[in-house]
């Protein structure tokens, strides 16, 4: 596949069926290393890449587009949950011309309030599972709260990995717990978190996206958001490279979401042009590239209403869900 240009071979790769942890090191280990410094100057310079003015309406539409709404709090209630889902429909109630969001990402427990109220809309009900955030449990009780959420109607199920399993190079087992959570999501997609901000290295980070990608990973995601380092462009760079050259060599198409710390339309506009510039236009859609947030949506509802009326608006405008 020529991901850059989205051109599908008629007869595509497929991915390498990984039958033991050997075979899996062995593959790792080929990866090649990320070049720190150049990967951080990459993204810096199309950090100063600007989208034009002609363009901006459209770039605010797609970001729209692209958000998974979230709440994830402990004093989360069903009519905060309600309440989010009706802006996921109508981000902005006086403009029917403002796209829907991609997914309303909550809690388990709350997928049977977020699927009845988002009942005959395009937007998908995302749970977060697997232990979230720490992913500190056995692999039964892991399994039991993907099927609890898939069992209430969620859509996409976002798992986190065992991070400490992946530093102490016990690689076999994290590949085997993505695997099995694959198995119990049956129809629902996946996303596999990352939490790149524990992972030290950009290597490390380029070999657990390739690990996720060949136990099943439909994305792959930067963060949960609950830790001191979340998103950053140059790990968005990293893993957009891991999904085009997975696409080159296999033939299948995984997608990035990038979480925690997104909350402007500028900070957002810059991931596009490294989307964009990384991995191809193939990636800026929905189905390939998502923003993990809860306050980005209404920074950029006040930036697509300044296009139209030529001036700020007040963030009062809009509602602080």
């Amino acid at each position: 596949m020529d991901a850059r240009a989205g051109v599908r071979l008629l007869d595509p790769p497929r991915a390498p069926v990984i039958a033991s942890e050997a075979q899996l090191r062995a593959l790792l280990a080929s990866l090649s290393g990320v070049d720190a410094a150049g990967a951080e100057a990459r993204a810096a310079k199309l950090a100063t890449r600007s989208i034009k003015t002609s363009s901006k309406r459209a770039a605010l539409d797609m970001i729209i587009s692209m958000i998974d709404l979230t709440t994830l709090e402990g004093a989360d209630t069903p009519e905060r949950v309600a309440s989010l889902c009706d802006k996921a429909r109508r981000p902005d109630a006086r403009d029917a011309s403002v796209p829907s969001v991609a997914a309303v990402c909550v809690y388990a427990d709350l997928v049977g309030t977020a699927r009845a109220r988002l009942a005959g809309s395009t937007v998908a009900v995302a749970a977060v599972a697997t232990a979230f955030p720490s992913g500190r449990a056995s692999r039964r009780v892991k399994l039991l709260d993907v099927e609890d959420a898939v069992a209430a109607g969620a859509d996409e199920i976002d798992m986190v990995i065992d991070r400490g399993a992946f530093l102490s190079g016990r690689l076999g087992e994290v590949f085997e717990e993505i695997v099995a959570v694959k198995e119990a999501c049956q129809h629902a997609h996946l996303k596999v978190i990352l939490e790149t901000g524990e992972l030290v290295t950009y290597d490390n980070v380029r070999r657990a996206s390739w690990l996720a990608m060949l136990a099943g990973a439909d994305f792959i995601k930067t963060s949960t958001g609950k830790v001191g380092v979340s998103a950053t462009l140059p790990v968005a760079l990293v893993l957009l490279e891991a999904v085009r050259d997975f696409a080159e060599s296999t033939g299948r198409l995984v997608g990035v979401k990038v979480a925690g710390g997104i909350r402007s339309a500028k900070d957002a506009m810059r991931y596009l042009v490294v989307v964009n510039e990384t991995a191809g236009s193939l990636w800026l859609s929905p189905t390939l590239f998502r923003f993990g947030a809860s306050s980005l949506l209404n920074d950029v509802l006040m930036q697509r209403l300044r296009q139209v009326r030529g001036a700020y608006v007040r963030p009062q405008e809009f509602s602080a869900d």
